[in-house]
């Protein structure tokens, strides 16, 4: 849901941005990369842009007033800042950042919770059981089949993820999992044959589901070494033609929006060889590394990274939640 961004030219109207990085969760080292990356694009655009790493030292400068906007590129929970506590913090310093508001990063963290919300609305999204902890993993797959995927239900880029194949497989899965905090997620792994089938994913900017992008790692899955190492992934962009691509991006959208999402964000969806989509989850704050999607979308459409930073920038000066 757009917010009425305010296009501006001038760097000035920004103030003094913190580009807040690193942090404490478990995605720490894509986080540092991604800031990395922001920082340079916003300074080249003459912003007064400067590093911020971790909530802590952000804490510091909103007590002495020393930012006057947040351009948030931290990634997960528990010390990341795509949890909904970040956002509420500057809401209460009312300080401007970039990405959605409390309610839209807490549910798109929660994996278990943004399912429960598009299922309520019918939208398509692989059958799953919620684990607590110290559940019944083995009770879980017979009530889904196998293959299954079983992952914690708050951590992104592939943090923790086992696709399990063989019943024998589930324990070692489960404890691996359990090294995060929160419940796990036991789901339906999608596959299918055909030209079309596999994983994509949907960068949604200020209201505008951008091209999808069609992942085609070298291995068999996009785990975190496809994403963030290997040099050998193919990303095929836009990922579909014709309606099925307008088909696509209104499933994005619409998911994005029904978590209450907004500024920008990324979708991912698994296309099955029967041509249907379903819904993975939504990233508040993506990765803006080297391998990233989010701009290789953009750049279809015309929007180099610089700019895109900039643009990403531009929708915290749009009124209403985190403004």
């Amino acid at each position: 849901m757009s917010r009425g961004v305010v296009r501006t030219t001038d760097p000035a109207r920004f103030g003094r941005v913190a580009v807040l990085l690193g942090g404490t969760s478990s995605e720490r080292e894509v986080s540092l990369n991604s800031g990395a990356n922001v920082l340079d694009a916003l300074r080249a655009r003459g912003v007064d842009a400067f590093p911020v790493d971790g909530i802590p030292a952000l804490i510091d400068l909103l007590v002495q007033r020393g930012v006057d906007r947040v351009f948030n590129i931290l990634h997960g929970s528990a010390g990341g800042g795509e949890d909904g506590v970040l956002q509420g913090l500057l809401d209460a310093y009312r300080v401007p950042y970039t990405g959605s508001g409390v309610l839209g990063t807490a549910l798109a963290m929660d994996k278990v919770r943004s399912k429960q919300i598009w299922l309520a609305l019918g939208l398509p999204t692989p059958r799953y059981v919620r684990l607590t902890r110290g559940g019944d993993v083995h009770a879980a797959v017979r009530a889904l089949g196998l293959p299954v995927i079983v992952k914690p239900s708050c951590e992104g880029s592939s943090v923790g993820v086992t696709r399990v194949f063989d019943a024998s497989e589930l324990d070692a899965a489960a404890a691996l999992a359990a090294r995060y905090p929160g419940e796990l997620l036991v789901e339906e792994l999608i596959r299918g044959q055909g030209e079309d089938a596999g994983e994509y994913t949907v960068a949604v900017l200020d209201g505008v589901a951008l091209p999808s992008i069609r992942i085609v790692p070298a291995g068999e899955y996009y785990d975190y070494h496809a994403k963030y190492v290997a040099e050998d992934t193919r990303y095929l962009c836009p990922g579909l033609d014709g309606e099925a691509e307008a088909e696509m991006g209104a499933l994005a959208l619409a998911a994005f929006e029904a978590l209450g999402c907004s500024g920008w964000g990324r979708v991912d969806v698994m296309r099955d060889g029967q041509g249907r989509n379903f819904l993975l989850e939504v990233n508040t704050a993506p990765g803006m590394t080297s391998h990233s999607l989010v701009p290789k979308s953009a750049r279809q459409v015309g929007i180099d990274f610089d700019a895109l930073c900039w643009h990403i920038l531009e929708t915290s000066l749009a009124g209403g939640e985190g403004a």
